[in-house]
């Protein structure tokens, strides 16, 4: 029972969102002749430690800090639900701290060997992931209350997420690759508020300032079709500028997926949205698998 328990405190249905970000940095370094399985498993790994250390700190940080409560909308969390004590919650931080140190280390000498630059760069990028990945709910002032959260993910599973694993194949900079980057932390940024939408009330009783509490339910609907329609231009203007072949294109048989998402926020109430959650972050990984695949074939 207590595997269970844990199983379902790492929230399994976000990893589809790590995974696209690690995905479409795979294609993009293959359209470019540069895969290498190696450094994409390791990215995997290392990418996979990181979200779940991040739903466990996020369910011990609101738990602690009374965002999860009896009233919230949502699934019940671990702690809040005394199904795992906070001790060993913060226990099972330390380890995917030292399992995400580890991955990341082995997938930093693997792509970089003894390039101590590009090394220590990432590493830099790594320790930054893993304090964002924690400080977002956990600590005195956590930056998930200040309404941070949305620019946090458009820059570790779009900006750092798809060009940075890009880099550890390819040991280069294009600069277009922004847009497919920015399709990827566009649509996770929709997660993210979908998840704020359901729990405007929890959130805003608890002194959480997301950004649905901080421009209402209205605005956060018209927010939320804004990210929908910028993630979907942003991967049609990166096809129009590096434009080879139709199948680059089929990445928009997506489109009526996400539309679909845009128009469930608009008419359901919030406590009916959490379904939708998965249904937008499995979209992604299809978007993301669709564009890929027209990449390569057009190459």
């Amino acid at each position: 029972m207590e595997i269970k328990t844990w199983i379902s405190a790492f929230r399994l249905r976000t990893l589809p969102l790590a995974l696209a970000c690690i995905g479409m940095g795979g294609f993009l370094a293959a359209s470019q002749q540069a895969f290498r399985w190696d450094i994409f498993l390791l990215c995997v790994f290392t990418t996979i430690f990181l979200q779940i250390l991040s739903n466990l700190a996020n369910d011990y940080g609101d738990s602690i800090h009374g965002a999860d409560h009896a009233g919230r909308k949502g699934p019940s969390r671990a702690v809040q639900s005394g199904a795992i004590t906070p001790e060993k919650m913060r226990m099972a931080l330390f380890l995917f701290i030292g399992l995400c140190l580890a991955s990341g280390l082995w997938l930093l000498w693997t792509a970089f060997g003894f390039n101590w630059s590009a090394f220590l760069f990432f590493f830099g990028l790594g320790l930054l992931s893993i304090l964002a990945a924690i400080a977002y709910t956990v600590g005195k002032k956590p930056y998930g209350y200040a309404g941070l959260g949305d620019i946090s993910v458009l820059i570790f599973f779009g900006v750092v997420g798809v060009m940075g694993s890009v880099y550890l194949f390819t040991h280069q900079i294009v600069p277009t690759q922004l847009l497919p980057a920015l399709s990827c932390g566009f649509f996770s940024m929709g997660v993210l508020n979908l998840n704020n939408i359901r729990d405007i009330e929890s959130d805003r009783e608890a002194g959480k300032f997301s950004i649905p509490v901080r421009i209402g339910h209205e605005n956060a609907i018209r927010y939320h079709w804004f990210l929908i329609v910028g993630g979907i231009v942003s991967a049609i203007v990166f096809t129009v500028l590096t434009y080879q072949s139709p199948w680059q294109l089929l990445f928009l048989i997506t489109g009526p997926l996400f539309i679909k998402n845009g128009l469930v926020v608009q008419q359901k109430s919030s406590a009916e949205l959490d379904p939708y959650l998965k249904q937008l972050a499995l979209s992604t990984l299809l978007f993301v698998l669709l564009f890929g695949i027209g990449l390569l074939l057009a190459a």
